[in-house]
C-alpha cells in the first residue's frame, strides 16, 4: 500500500492510496482532478474508486470532472452528505475493497458535516493502517461545528477515531498542524509533546513538506481535542466533562487570533 500527499487549492491534501500489486489507487477528495490524473500517470495506475469525506465545495468539488475525465469511476460519499457527483452512498460500517489487498471501513464521523466520512485503510501485513479524517480530525486540531454539537464531536473524535489502533497514520484534509499546535499550547502550556511537536512543524514547514500524516498515538498525546476525557485537560478550560471541555477548547479556538 503506497500513499501519495498531493497538494491542492490553498492549503488542502487529496490523497492517493495505491495498491500496488494490482496498481489499482483510490483518491481522497480530488478537488484539483487534472492534478489528480497527472499523479495517476506519472505513477501508472488505474483511478477506481473516489472516497470523498464531505460535502464542502473543496473537498467534493472535483468529483463531477473526476466522472468525465474518468467514466468508469465510482465516487463514494456520505448518504446524508448530498454530495456532489456521488455515485455510491455509503454508512458506518460499510466495507470497500482496492485492488488485491486493501480493505476499507466507512466510519461516520458526524459534527463537521452531518454525514462526514472517514475512511480507515488496512493493507498487507506490515503496513500501519491509514485513516482519511477530512476535515473531522486536524493534526493538533478539529473541524468548526458547522452541522453539528459538541456532542456529536465528542463521539467522532475521542470515541471512533480514538479507538483506532495507535500506529494509525492520519490523513487530514488541510495543513493547519503549526497554528493548532500554537493555540494547543495555550491550551496545554506545560504539554512537552505539544512544544516538541511544534518546533518539529515549524521546520517541515519552513521547507516546504508537509507535517501529516501524524498517528492516533501522537494526537492523544497532542490534541487538546483530543485529550478531554483527562481531568487536567477539563481543569484547565475550567469545566467537568469531557463534553463541556470540548465545547469550551472549540469556542477558544473559533475566537483564537494566534
Amino acid at each position: 500500500m503506497q500513499i501519495l500527499h498531493i497538494p491542492c487549492l490553498e492549503d488542502n491534501y487529496s490523497y492517493m492510496i495505491i495498491d500496488e500489486a494490482t496498481k489499482e489507487a483510490a483518491v481522497v477528495d480530488p478537488v484539483e482532478p487534472h492534478k489528480i490524473l497527472r499523479v495517476a500517470q506519472e505513477n501508472g495506475v488505474h483511478l477506481k474508486l473516489v472516497l470523498t469525506t464531505h460535502h464542502h465545495w473543496d473537498h467534493a468539488g472535483g468529483n463531477d470532472k473526476m466522472k468525465q475525465l474518468v467514466p468508469e469511476i465510482k465516487i463514494f460519499g456520505g448518504s446524508v452528505d448530498n454530495v456532489q457527483g456521488c455515485t455510491n452512498k455509503v454508512e458506518n460500517g460499510d466495507k470497500l475493497s482496492l485492488g488485491a489487498g486493501i480493505d476499507i471501513l466507512c466510519l461516520h464521523t458526524p459534527c463537521h458535516t452531518k454525514g462526514h466520512i472517514s475512511y480507515y485503510i488496512t493493507g498487507k501485513e506490515g503496513d500501519d493502517p491509514a485513516v482519511f479524517t477530512g476535515d473531522t480530525l486536524f493534526v493538533a486540531g478539529c473541524g468548526k461545528f458547522f452541522e453539528g454539537t459538541a456532542e456529536q464531536m465528542y463521539q467522532s473524535l475521542c470515541v471512533t477515531l480514538g479507538s483506532l489502533p495507535k500506529p494509525t497514520r492520519v490523513y487530514c484534509g488541510h495543513e493547519y498542524t503549526v497554528k493548532n499546535l500554537q493555540f494547543a499550547s495555550t491550551v496545554e502550556p506545560d504539554n512537552v509533546r505539544i512544544s516538541q511537536k511544534l518546533s518539529w512543524a515549524e521546520k517541515k514547514r519552513s521547507t516546504g513538506l508537509p507535517t501529516v500524516p501524524s498517528t492516533i498515538e501522537e494526537e492523544l498525546e497532542t490534541n487538546p481535542f483530543m485529550r478531554v476525557d483527562l481531568p487536567e485537560v477539563q481543569e484547565k478550560v475550567g469545566q467537568k466533562s469531557p463534553v463541556e471541555a470540548l465545547r469550551e477548547i472549540r469556542q477558544r479556538k473559533d475566537n483564537w487570533r494566534g
